[in-house]
């Protein structure tokens, strides 16, 4: 095990650290600080909060979130499926469809349940 083939992740793991801190240490550096009252009272959209910050959501919204993701990261899986199509032979094609069907299965599921219609 030679450790120099490590260097590569090393790199990344501390670029990724200096774009993250080096920035953050720049604006505190070079930003101007002047805080008064109004800088250092509570922001929310330029007026005074007039409910608690804590209202209950339609569990619809979540319901609509959580599936909105389900179907998004299905849908990411048919983009590397498409580029080695021609490399995975038929039993990759057999495997999309089945995988297809039942996205399909699921998709008029919830259709017909009504997950999908806001009132």
């Amino acid at each position: 095990m030679n450790l120099a083939n490590y260097f590569p992740v090393l790199l990344f793991i501390l670029v990724g650290i200096g774009v993250g801190l080096v920035p953050m240490f720049l604006g505190k550096i070079l930003a101007p600080s002047k805080p008064d009252a109004e800088k250092l009272s509570p922001y929310e959209c330029g007026f005074e909060a007039f409910e608690d910050a804590r209202m209950k959501f339609d569990v619809r919204y979540y319901l609509i979130a959580i599936l909105f993701i389900l179907f998004d990261l299905e849908t990411a899986f048919l983009f590397p499926w498409g580029v080695v199509l021609r490399d995975i032979g038929w039993f990759g094609y057999a495997s999309m469809v089945i995988f297809l069907l039942e996205f399909i299965v699921g998709f008029v599921y919830i259709w017909k349940k009504g997950a999908l219609n806001w009132e």
